[in-house]
């Protein structure tokens, strides 16, 4: 049996990273009520101990501050990395795209079997999961240094038309690589779940495009990949036009491309940006056109897994 680390031997591990820590505050045995796990606490699992050093939060675009108090970015005081903690967090909700309807939910146990399946995996974050007290599966992740993929594009100060030449061959081919990472889960038989540009880090020490928190789930019925295709197709959206293109910033802008638009030129996910892309940047290829078009309103066939979606942007590479 495991011998629990108490307090003093916590200060011993924690002396070498001070006065860095500052002291410690409480020891957590039990994950089960994460909102008492505070910044300057210790959680203890087995025989490592990790330094809290704030909560996580939420990274999609618009919301950064919202706090993510089952995530916390901790310091593992046997090495010093930076490690991610996630605890147990269960919730619930529905998402409707293109008149199908996912039930989506949170689950530890999935992201747990990822984290197994794409252990060494470069495309993917790295850890380890336990199975602590009260029966919690906590998730122990490698910090990734790096910037997401948002704001590696949202950052880029340059036209679009400097962007697609110099720059969008190379985040094309990454993406291809991301692409061939989720076909990768799906032959598995498993799901991303939350397929979002802001879910791709990009390793500044590797320079590989890795996919983050895979705890999302979803009920699926037809098709069980459907909810992440739509996301690799709106995250390719993004890197082809170097950002969304939004129908109030062409109204103001371009007045003559917004008033031919048509309902069918629009994302099917987000009614508020343009999936006909060629529409306002006329140089991109029609290959790279029709297949952002799969994930228009007038779309009248969809991808239906990975693998079509990936033959489709290895050709589009071929031409770029």
């Amino acid at each position: 049996m495991t011998k629990l680390l108490s307090k003093n031997d916590i200060c011993q591990m924690a002396s070498k990273w001070m006065p860095r820590l500052n002291g410690i505050g409480g020891v957590h045995y039990d994950t089960t009520d994460f909102f008492k796990i505070e910044y300057g606490d210790v959680v203890v699992l087995g025989e490592k101990a990790f330094f809290v050093r704030r909560n996580a939060r939420e990274g999609r675009f618009g919301i950064d501050d919202e706090v993510k108090f089952w995530v916390k970015l901790c310091i593992d005081l046997q090495d010093g990395s930076t490690k991610i903690l996630k605890l147990e967090f269960f919730e619930k909700f529905q998402a409707n795209i293109a008149n199908f309807r996912f039930d989506c939910f949170r689950s530890p146990q999935k992201e747990a079997r990822i984290l197994d399946l794409a252990a060494g995996h470069g495309n993917f974050m790295q850890g380890y999961w336990e199975k602590y007290s009260a029966g919690n599966i906590v998730r122990i992740i490698d910090y990734i240094y790096g910037k997401s993929l948002h704001e590696f594009i949202s950052d880029l100060a340059i036209d679009h038309e400097t962007y697609y030449y110099n720059n969008f061959p190379e985040i094309f081919f990454n993406f291809i690589e991301c692409v061939k990472a989720i076909e990768f889960l799906h032959s598995h038989r498993e799901k991303h779940g939350d397929v979002r540009r802001d879910h791709i880090i990009i390793d500044r020490e590797s320079n590989h495009y890795r996919w983050i928190d895979f705890d999302f789930n979803y009920i699926h019925k037809e098709n069980m990949y459907s909810y992440d295709l739509f996301g690799l197709g709106n995250i390719l959206m993004f890197i082809s036009g170097k950002g969304d293109v939004l129908l109030n910033d062409l109204k103001k802008k371009m007045p003559s491309v917004f008033d031919v638009l048509e309902e069918k030129d629009l994302n099917i996910v987000f009614n508020n940006r343009l999936a006909n892309l060629k529409k306002v940047y006329p140089y991109i290829p029609e290959s790279l056109n029709r297949a952002l078009l799969h994930f228009s309103k007038g779309a009248e066939l969809f991808y239906e897994n990975a693998t079509h979606l990936l033959s489709d942007l290895e050709e589009i590479y071929d031409e770029l």
